[in-house]
């Protein structure tokens, strides 16, 4: 990875570094003196800003007083903990290898060092959950106090084993309509409690938006470094081989590891659709006009009218955002809005 970081040194053209981010996998059983060499690394090869958020991914039970100390040295500011439920039977099915009691250790355990910026996730529409269930879910979390969390619906992936499961009748996925409900719940207790949901799927205080997933949303160029990771410069996307091994061969023998994709226009306007209908800032109109051509912008316009009339969009200062029901079509409507 160190390797890769000189390979490609130029890729971001210079732009200044917001955000690191050790994600992807389980960064936290890495030894920090790993972590040590690749911030270092990045910092002399990069202009890395003097604030940039740095956010290690961490399991609820790799978090240790020890751990934080010797990452929070290093410069790591940000911990995301992978939570996804306070409730055992939850992470017991999800075959998570944490419990309810160290997920909440985890959260003080971080607050008692120092870290305040903190975001947990949490997952829904599991099967079995009910609302009140999910409402327990919530309690919890807002009594951590914490500044930033995601929540996402369960999604079943085609070859995994709860496709498997479920395609046997073994185990029913849960209703579409509760699921829906859910959805509702969250967006109501967050609220209610003070949270901004500032993209469909997270949720923050006040001036706590992650830095990093937010330069997603904002089509910001970002720079993904080892196996199976994503790079974009605006106008190619570039992914990594997946294969560890293959991986570090090519890197020693200065073969490719990547492969490439220059994007057109209409793919280009395509995920600006996906991404930027997702937040609360929505689709700006003078983005639009300055970055595509006339045709791509009647296109958007005419497609976005009926989701305008049934009130699934609104256009507010210049911007075409999601209502809270339109949320709830996000998929379908982005797509809807695609150039094919």
């Amino acid at each position: 990875m160190i390797i890769e970081l000189d390979i490609r040194s130029d890729y971001l053209n210079h732009q200044s570094i917001e955000s690191i981010y050790f994600g992807g996998g389980t960064p936290s059983v890495i030894e920090s003196q790993y972590i040590k060499r690749l911030i270092a690394k990045i910092k002399s090869t990069y202009n890395v800003l003097t604030n940039a958020e740095i956010t290690m991914e961490f399991n609820p039970d790799d978090l240790s007083d020890k751990k934080i100390y010797e990452l929070k040295k290093l410069g790591v500011n940000r911990l995301s903990i992978g939570i996804q439920s306070f409730n055992d039977k939850d992470l017991i099915f999800m075959n998570r290898s944490h419990n309810s009691k160290e997920a909440i250790s985890a959260v003080n355990i971080a607050k008692e060092n120092g870290i305040n910026n903190i975001t947990v996730d949490l997952i829904y529409g599991l099967p079995n959950q009910t609302n009140k269930m999910w409402e327990e879910n919530l309690n919890i979390l807002f009594d951590l106090d914490i500044n930033h969390f995601s929540a996402y619906a369960l999604t079943v992936e085609p070859k995994t084993q709860l496709h498997h499961l479920i395609k046997k009748n073994k185990i029913e996925p849960l209703e579409d309509t509760v699921i829906e409900e859910q959805f509702r719940i969250l967006q109501n207790k967050s609220e209610e409690m003070g949270y901004m949901q500032y993209e469909i799927s997270n949720f923050c205080r006040e001036e706590m938006l992650s830095q990093h997933n937010s330069s997603y949303w904002k089509n910001k160029w970002y720079l993904g470094i080892g196996p199976s990771a994503h790079s974009y410069n605006g106008i190619s996307r570039q992914w990594n081989i997946a294969s560890n091994s293959k991986y570090i061969d090519n890197i020693k023998d200065k073969e490719k590891v990547f492969e490439i994709e220059i994007l057109s226009q209409e793919q280009m306007y395509n995920e600006y659709m996906l991404t930027s209908l997702r937040t609360s800032w929505g689709i700006s109109i003078d983005y639009l006009s300055k970055n595509f051509n006339i045709n791509i912008n009647k296109y958007f316009k005419n497609s976005c009218q009926k989701w305008i009339e049934n009130k699934k969009i609104i256009l507010d200062n210049n911007s075409y955002r999601l209502t809270k029901e339109g949320m709830l079509f996000a998929d379908a409507i982005s797509s809807d809005l695609f150039m094919i």
